[in-house]
């Protein structure tokens, strides 16, 4: 007896399988269709609610359904969200509300409800966790999965399990998700964002040096500006270009960097979708006995925080791609910035210079009682986290703090500092908060 075909095509909407090259589901007529042949063997997958905080807001406000909606602070604000109308102006997370107004002024302001948000996204990660235990969040809205040997479980492959998922988020919870199906987790983070919202993109293996080649080499995870820059220089703008290269000459280049962009530019990633990820974030805060107003000392609290987020980072093996820095002024108001790194790191100096532009553009002279940095947006920590960059005084710092870290756990933790960390004054010991 022939074993049935493995399935290469389904209905998004009643899941039924479909013929290849069909346009409508045979059974609902629902133009919804997945076609890949490799649907059946895939399982990995990134699923990204859409719009987020501005879809829950629509949810919780019909009469905002068919209305641009920011999600954001004040005119002197950012926009932390937009939905879907409002982008079609040209309105973009972290854009000045006042630049965003001006493109969509019509568009409702809402101000971030984060109590809320986290409840929902607990929501959306308990539903995700009922299709399989590995779970890999990078955020409160996303997070990898690995659906291998669910098959057996669930009574269908991981693609139909995904199709199920997220139509459950959308009719349980209120809001849609959009998700990338492929063989890692690189491929599938770049699948998730090809068709939003309500999206189902897969990538395949046959597919993926193809796939690649035409993209610009900022699609590849932790190639930044400043990397895209450089690259550029040297005559090198598409993956493609990446591909003919030989390993020994990109590492030759660009160091450990190099190794880097040889395997991804061929859809090499051998992370494993792990739950460390359970620790949203990783930070550090002090109240202080008197309120603080010199920048230079804030700074050295600043480097104080830092290293210590540095060092339970590196103890948990963990990496955050997202630096936040938190405030709380003489009259108890709360101030939060926070910047994306190029790619996520442990590291104390890149996190506090990430930070400190952040500082230097509120410490103006205002007197502030509490000060805090943290990072998120944790993954697991590879070589990359504490690999080379193209930034020579970056790589001297680096090679520096891992010799320090040698040198502490040999000797104890203040067996060595670096010169930032002395300060005339005695400073309260700042206390971990880990989320």
């Amino acid at each position: 007896m022939a074993l049935p075909a493995p399935l290469t095509a389904f209905c998004r909407d009643c899941l039924t399988p479909a013929p290849a090259g069909a346009a409508r589901c045979p059974a609902c007529h629902s133009p919804r269709l997945i076609h890949h042949p490799e649907l059946a063997s895939l399982t990995i997958a990134h699923i990204d609610c859409d719009a987020f905080y501005a879809a829950v807001e629509k949810r919780d406000r019909p009469d905002l359904r068919d209305r641009p909606v920011i999600v954001g602070g004040g005119k002197r604000g950012v926009v932390s969200t937009a939905c879907y109308i409002a982008r079609t102006r040209g309105v973009k997370s972290a854009m000045p509300m006042f630049t965003a107004l001006k493109l969509c002024p019509e568009a409702v302001v809402v101000p971030p409800d984060m109590k809320k948000y986290a409840a929902v996204g607990h929501a959306v990660r308990a539903l995700m966790l009922s299709v399989t235990p590995l779970v890999q969040p990078l955020s409160i809205d996303e997070a990898f999965l690995d659906l291998s040997g669910t098959e057996r479980l669930h009574g269908q492959c991981a693609a139909l399990t995904l199709a199920h998922l997220i139509s459950r988020i959308e009719s349980d919870i209120g809001i849609t998700a959009s998700v990338g199906l492929a063989p890692n987790m690189f491929l599938a983070k770049l699948a998730s964002d090809l068709a939003k919202p309500r999206g189902f993109s897969v990538i395949g293996r046959a597919e993926t040096r193809d796939f690649l080649a035409a993209r610009p080499v900022s699609f590849i995870w932790g190639v930044g500006r400043a990397t895209q820059d450089h690259l550029a220089r040297d005559g090198i703008t598409l993956i493609g270009q990446l591909q003919a290269m030989d390993k020994s000459e990109l590492v030759r280049r660009y160091g450990s960097l190099g190794a880097h962009l040889y395997h991804l530019a061929r859809g090499e990633d051998a992370r494993r979708v792990t739950t460390a990820e359970e620790t949203l974030s990783i930070s550090n805060e002090t109240t202080f006995d008197h309120d603080l107003a010199d920048p230079a000392r804030l700074e050295r609290e600043l480097w104080a925080m830092s290293e210590k987020v540095s060092r339970r980072a590196k103890t948990d093996g963990l990496a955050g791609q997202t630096v936040t820095l938190k405030l709380k002024t003489a009259d108890f108001r709360l101030l939060t910035r926070a910047t994306s790194l190029d790619e996520p790191t442990y590291l104390a100096h890149r996190i506090f210079e990430a930070v400190r532009p952040l500082l230097r553009k509120e410490a103006t002279g205002r007197p502030f009682r509490l000060v805090g940095v943290g990072i998120s947006h944790l993954s697991a920590a590879g070589p990359e986290a504490a690999g080379e960059t193209l930034d020579a005084r970056s790589n001297a710092l680096t090679r520096a703090e891992m010799a320090m870290d040698v040198v502490r756990g040999r000797f104890g933790r203040h067996a060595v500092e670096r010169g930032l960390g002395f300060s005339p004054a005695a400073r309260p010991e700042p206390d971990d908060a880990q989320d």
